[in-house]
Formats: C-alpha cells, sequence, structure tokens
C-alpha cells in the first residue's frame, strides 16, 4: 500500500518552511533575527501581514488571551489539527486587557530602572504567531501570546514573573521552538518568555566535568564549544538538531544516545528557578550526588515550564570516546530488525545507540535528498553507533553482527572515516525533515511517540506498522529502539475530514497499544497540550491529583504554562 503513496511526490513537492521562526522587527532583530529558534527550512520567508491581518491577529490575541476577569472560557478551543483524546479546558481567571497592558508596561519600566536600556518588550505580530503556533507540532490549540519578553538575566525573569504574578498573566517559556506537543502554545494568551539572550556558558568546571549553562544554549553548540577548548568532554543527550538545553529539560528528552547515556534527568546537577511569583531558587548544590531532602530536579525536569522557569543549569559532562564506529544493516522485515534490536538489549551489548527506521522512512530520505549522494536500501534498517576503547569497540561490533545475522540481517555497512560516521547517522537525524519536505498543499505531519518495555517492541512496531499500511496512510516508522522508544511520522491533508479521522484512529490505537503493553504515552515529546488525557489513562486520576497538587503548591494562580500536562480540574 505504501509504496503508491509515493506517486506524484518527487515532483511538484510542495516546499514548505520547517520552522515556524521569522525575521523579528522587535529586539531580535539586533541578534540576528534567529538566535534560540530553529531554522531547517533554508530560504524560509516571514509571513506578510497586511494591515487588516494584524488588526485580526491583535483582537484575537486580545479576545482569547486576555479576556475578562469576570468571564470564564467555556469548553477546548477550536483546533487547527486533530486532537488525540478530547482534552478539557482549565478555567482560571486571569488579567483583563487594561491589567495586561498595565502588567507590560510595569515590567518595562522595572527592568529600565534595573539599569536595561534596550526593550525587551516585543508585541510584533510576526514574533507573537512564531511563539504561540508551530507547524511541525501535532496540536495548534487557537491563541497567541500578546507579547514576547526577551530577559537577559535571572533577575530580568524574576522580575516578569513577579509582575505577571501581581497581574494573573500566564507566562510561557520558549528556547528552541521545536517541540511537537504543543509545549509553547498560548492557548490563553499572556507573555511568552523567550531566552534567545541567554545562551552562553556561565562556569566550565573541567576537573570536576561539569558545566553551567543558560537556557537557550543548543547542545551542538554547547559541544562545539567544550570541543573547541579541547576540552575532552562532551554533552551527550543529543535530540533533535535545534533543541535548547531549556527545552531539553522541560521535556526530559532523550536522543539517539538514550540507550548508553539516559535522558536528560540522569545530567542535570543542579537547576536555578524562577517560581510562579517570582521567587528564585537553587535547587541543590555542586556534588554529583547529594541526599539532602526532596529531589528537587525530580520535579523540575520534565515539567515543561509548569512548575516555574529554568534560568540556568549544571550539567554532567561525559569522557569523548576513545574509538566510534557508525554502522547501518537492513532487514526483510521490521519485526526482524526490532527482534534483532531487542536481543542486543537483552545480552547486554554495551553499544552507544541503536536507531530503527523502517522502509518508507529509508525512502523518504532518499527522495528528500538531505544525505545525497548516498543512496539507501529502501528496507528496514537499524543503525548502530559503537564507542569505547578499540579493543571494546570491534569486539562489541562483532558480537552485534552475530545477533544481527540470526535474525537475517544483511551486512553491515561502516563508516570509512569521520565524514562517512556523520553521513551514515546523518540518515537518521534528518529523518523528520526529509519527511516534512515532502509535504504537499494542505499537509501536515504528525509526528508522535510512545515506548514499551523493549520485550515487547517487534510486537507493537509490527501491528502499528500494519494498521498504518491497512488504513492507507502515507506513514513511516523510527525511533530509539534500544530503549523502546519509537515514532509514528504521518503525512495527512488537514483539509479532509477522513484522512484526520484516519490519523485519529491510528495515533489513539498506537496509544492505547503501549498502555496496554505497560509502555508510556510519551517517551521523550512529553504531554504538551496533545497527550493530556493520554496521561491521564496511563497513570490514572489519583497520581494525577498528586501531580495536580504539587502544581497548586507552586503556582496556585495556574499561570505557568497553562494548559500543558494537566488542567485545572
Amino acid at each position: 500500500m505504501w509504496t503508491k503513496q509515493f506517486v506524484g511526490r518527487l515532483s511538484g513537492v510542495w516546499k514548505r518552511p520547517v520552522s515556524t521562526s521569522s525575521s523579528l522587527k522587535g529586539p531580535l532583530a539586533k541578534n540576528g533575527g534567529g538566535l534560540g529558534r530553529s531554522a531547517p527550512g533554508p530560504g524560509y520567508q516571514p509571513p506578510k501581514w497586511s494591515s487588516r491581518s494584524v488588526f485580526a491577529l491583535t483582537a484575537t490575541a486580545g479576545a482569547l488571551g486576555w479576556g475578562l476577569a469576570a468571564a470564564t472560557l467555556q469548553g477546548p478551543p477550536r483546533q487547527h489539527r486533530v486532537m488525540l483524546f478530547d482534552s478539557k479546558t482549565p478555567n482560571p481567571q486571569y488579567a483583563s486587557m487594561s491589567e495586561m497592558e498595565d502588567a507590560i508596561e510595569e515590567i518595562r519600566r522595572n527592568i529600565k530602572s534595573h539599569g536595561e536600556a534596550e526593550d525587551i518588550i516585543s508585541t510584533d505580530p510576526d514574533d507573537l504567531h512564531a511563539h504561540g503556533y508551530s507547524e511541525w507540532s501535532t496540536t495548534n490549540p487557537d491563541g497567541l501570546p500578546v507579547a514576547v519578553a526577551y530577559p537577559r538575566s535571572t533577575e530580568q525573569v524574576s522580575i516578569i514573573a513577579r509582575i505577571c504574578h501581581k497581574y494573573r498573566v500566564p507566562v510561557i517559556p520558549y528556547s528552541g521552538g521545536s517541540s511537537l506537543e504543543g509545549n509553547f502554545s498560548a492557548p490563553y494568551g499572556g507573555i511568552s518568555v523567550d531566552f534567545a539572550y541567554m545562551d552562553r556558558i556561565v562556569q566550565f568546571n573541567k576537573d570536576d566535568m561539569d558545566v553551567v549553562v543558560q537556557p537557550s544554549i543548543g547542545w551542538q553548540d554547547l559541544n562545539e564549544q567544550l570541543s573547541r577548548m579541547g576540552s575532552g568532554l562532551f554533552f551527550p543527550i543529543d535530540p533533535g538538531p535545534s533543541a535548547k538545553i531549556g527545552g531539553m529539560i522541560g521535556t526530559n528528552c532523550s536522543g539517539t544516545n538514550a540507550v548508553r547515556y539516559g535522558t536528560m534527568k540522569d545530567w542535570v546537577i543542579n537547576l536555578t528557578v524562577v517560581l510562579a511569583d517570582g521567587t528564585v531558587i537553587k535547587t541543590r548544590r555542586r556534588p554529583r550526588k547529594s541526599s539532602a531532602g526532596y529531589n528537587l530536579n525530580g520535579i523540575f525536569v520534565g515539567s515543561e515550564g509548569t512548575l516555574g522557569l529554568v534560568t540556568e543549569a549544571t550539567l554532567k559532562l561525559a569522557v569523548v570516546p576513545e574509538e566510534q564506529s557508525v554502522a547501518v544493516v537492513t532487514f526483510p522485515t521490521i519485526r526482524d530488525a526490532a527482534s534483532a534490536a531487542a536481543e542486543v538489549m537483552q545480552t547486554g551489548v554495551p553499544i552507544a545507540a541503536m536507531e530503527i527506521m523502517d522502509e518508507v522512512q529509508m525512502k523518504v530520505v532518499n527522495m528528500g535528498g538531505a544525505t545525497a549522494p548516498k543512496v539507501w536500501k529502501e528496507m528496514p534498517t537499524l543503525f548502530f553507533k559503537f564507542a569505547g576503547t578499540k579493543t571494546s569497540v570491534k569486539e562489541n561490533v562483532s558480537r552485534v553482527q552475530n545477533i544481527t545475522k540470526s535474525h537475517k540481517g544483511g551486512n553491515f555497512e561502516f563508516a570509512k572515516d569521520e565524514r562517512e560516521q556523520k553521513l551514515l547517522w546523518s540518515a537518521r537525524k534528518e529523518s523528520l525533515w526529509s519527511m516534512l519536505a515532502l509535504r504537499r498543499e494542505g499537509e501536515e505531519v504528525w509526528s508522535t511517540d510512545v515506548a514499551v518495555p523493549f520485550s515487547r517492541l517487534a510486537d507493537i512496531i509490527e501491528v502499528s506498522k500494519k494498521e498504518m499500511d491497512d488504513l492507507g496512510l502515507f506513514a513511516s516508522i523510527l525511533g530509539h529502539i534500544g530503549d523502546g522508544n519509537f515514532h509514528e511520522s504521518i503525512i495527512y491533508n488537514r483539509t479532509k475530514a477522513e484522512e484526520r479521522e484516519k490519523v485519529e484512529v491510528c495515533v489513539k490505537n498506537m496509544v492505547k497499544r503501549a498502555l496496554d503493553m505497560e509502555g508510556t504515552c510519551t517517551g521523550e515529546h512529553s504531554v504538551g497540550w496533545g497527550k493530556k488525557d493520554s496521561l491521564l489513562l496511563e497513570v490514572g486520576p489519583d497520581t494525577l491529583a498528586v501531580m495536580r497538587q504539587i502544581k497548586h503548591a507552586l503556582d496556585p494562580l495556574w499561570i505557568m504554562n497553562p494548559g500543558k500536562i494537566m488542567d485545572l480540574a
């Protein structure tokens, strides 16, 4: 079925931008127009705004974001895209329009009185749109922020939070803008806090193998700086190329290295956090281990900015391995590939990374040309990364080769040098971009993930793939198979109700199937706006009630990134 879906996609493909970033007329213009944002699509042109569209946008932001103190929001806003389940909408009381204006002006006065000459607040329409809507997010609730703040320090973030708390103004954190579940959307208006200017290494402690960073430094930028220093150290968590540390903390992300190095929570030593009322706390001190009190890192990592705004993080670093090797191997079926991956894990081979892509995704990468001139075999494929000493790498490669052969795997294709290593691995890293590049007008990509115990991985992947094919969807499977995490990426036409319904059925079943296998509704994308009801199915009402109590304790006015993870009631 899927082969027919490719007809016509090589010619006449509608090349839309991947990012929602735009050239800004506000404060970011002095920062190259793009610091702290992802910009994967070359030649991107920002949307053109007429006076009528600016007026309409402002009216929408005012009506949906500000609201009236006496009014409540009834029912969920109309969605740009299908939602996984029917989400409830909280009814907090937020600032009126005049109170919102007062809050913005008070922030400006306070920031100026503390020595900041430049206006850090933007109300430019393009800026508001870029901070409230994402083309690659599975859900986009109606509503935009009414202003975007660009703080330069923890002190300025504290001022913003304190004043927003005073006026009951929603506060939404923003760093890389690459989230997939509506994590930085502004369904109730408010102020988006963009950390674009807070992107530095604050302190590097080589002997202690840690580093203190601000939230808008990208993980790739961090590793490049560590390499230029000749440190011999690196930060091993590697999600999407455009991800920033702040968002990585907020979603407890992972990436391709998770099978060896774990997830974001495993690499955070301490955090500086601005709470809802502007109070600044540090979660703990700098030793790598401590038993002093509650583990506050565990509360804030994965909280998506719903409990506070992270302004600094102390992160562990790892030693750059002596030897690295990258290889790919193809299989006749997706079950064969998944079964081989499960055995690699069950036998304890210490691989650095293990990724899977099905035949559809391999064809997509070939069509997109992101890894040209390399042409891939369009079969289910496992990608392996081996790291360690030369002796250990050689031994581990041999063990994995034996396992894959027993599951009908083909010959290993090894990278000859560092350049080829990057090329081979880039097929996995470019997978989402390649899918997005194939969209035609009216089409969207729904990319979502689940995770299961890896003993059930082959089962869920095989059944999920069959269902996508049976529904006639143009869809692929890929993921971090070494830790039981996989993704479905589905292209569908948002203007056709029957296609939306098929996608909804497919994704609902994928989540329910994972939960039936004692898995999770999200392995790394987090809950955001789109998977709140999935979270309820996963943990149950009592566990969710505990989370809600923590939220109430730290954010009683419900102003910190409202509408994400859970609703008010």
